[in-house]
């Protein structure tokens, strides 16, 4: 039996939702996928799925198989792509998604760069701040700030980012550091779209906080604005802070406090039989991501009883 096929044919049939669906995106026939099937079970001794006249569904060992050869499969095309990669020109049509603001600052100028690399290229990019359906709304390829519920696509984790509380040094100089999230319940704050309730971590434990504030967005870039002209602290993503921090516009205060980070990763429908301009933008996001996503340096984060 060819292993590496009959992982194929087991992921096709998975994400496919049928067997004769996986036969026709394999190009096989349906005879030969329930051989592929039964050969692999029958090998490792466990049942993959279980098979009813109506549906398909993974037994809790398939679940297990379909991580491990989800990544096999990925590890075998990258180790392709190193080398076909280099000598390829892509051309085409890519469709994009992202978040607005991350879309705005870090994946445009690197689509920029990309089609400057790659002129045969062209990219629409789509900013929306909802999680997008890939397949359903037409997408190639999307970036997404946040846990991955949908396992039939597939993800290239690029870095992470934290939603952190910032200030301009002179509101931090009038009004003092604060040491607790709930010292944030006294002071005028800069709503944005985590509304009046700001979510902290105490202790291992949640911790909710009711802020107020005379100046509320539901875009960053105008709360950025006015929290680096000293209106009051407000809530941002790592990467939206950046550029301001590094310019000591603001400062991250309460940062023990912090919830866990986001994984921002790059996402597509499928690791296998990509096009080749699909694959070299894949490619090319991740290192532009990879190299944006750096932590904010310790300087800025003022400490935290």
């Amino acid at each position: 039996m060819d292993k590496l096929r009959a992982l194929e044919t087991f992921v096709a049939i998975v994400e496919q939702g049928s067997l004769t669906a996986a036969a026709d995106a394999l190009d096989s026939s349906l005879p030969a996928v329930v051989r592929q099937l039964a050969g692999l079970e029958g090998q490792l001794g466990v049942r993959l799925l279980n098979r009813t006249t109506r549906r398909l569904s993974l037994t809790e060992e398939g679940r297990l198989y379909l991580e491990r050869a989800r990544r096999v499969l990925a590890d075998v095309d990258e180790a392709d792509r190193s080398v076909s990669l280099r000598q390829a020109e892509p051309s085409g049509l890519l469709s994009v998604t992202a978040p607005v603001l991350f879309g705005h600052m870090h994946v445009a100028p690197a689509i920029a760069r990309f089609l400057q690399r790659y002129p045969q290229m062209q990219v629409n990019l789509v900013l929306l701040d909802r999680v997008v359906d890939l397949i359903q709304e037409g997408h190639d390829v999307g970036v997404r700030i946040a846990q991955l519920a949908d396992s039939t696509l597939v993800a290239q984790p690029v870095g992470d980012v934290r939603r952190v509380v910032a200030a301009s040094p002179e509101w931090l100089r009038r009004h003092g550091t604060p040491r607790h999230p709930r010292e944030l319940a006294k002071v005028n704050c800069i709503l944005g779209n985590e509304g009046r309730q700001w979510r902290f971590i105490e202790g291992g434990k949640p911790l909710t906080v009711a802020v107020q504030g005379n100046f509320e967005c539901n875009l960053g870039a105008p709360l950025l604005e006015a929290c680096a002209l000293g209106l009051g602290p407000s809530r941002f993503l790592s990467y939206q802070v950046a550029p301001y921090v590094r310019d000591k516009r603001l400062r991250v205060v309460l940062a023990a406090f912090e919830e866990p980070a986001r994984q921002v990763s790059i996402v597509y429908p499928s690791a296998r039989l990509l096009p080749l301009r699909t694959r070299v933008f894949i490619e090319w996001l991740k290192q532009e991501l990879s190299a944006t996503l750096q932590p904010l340096p310790p300087a800025a984060r003022q400490p935290s009883a």
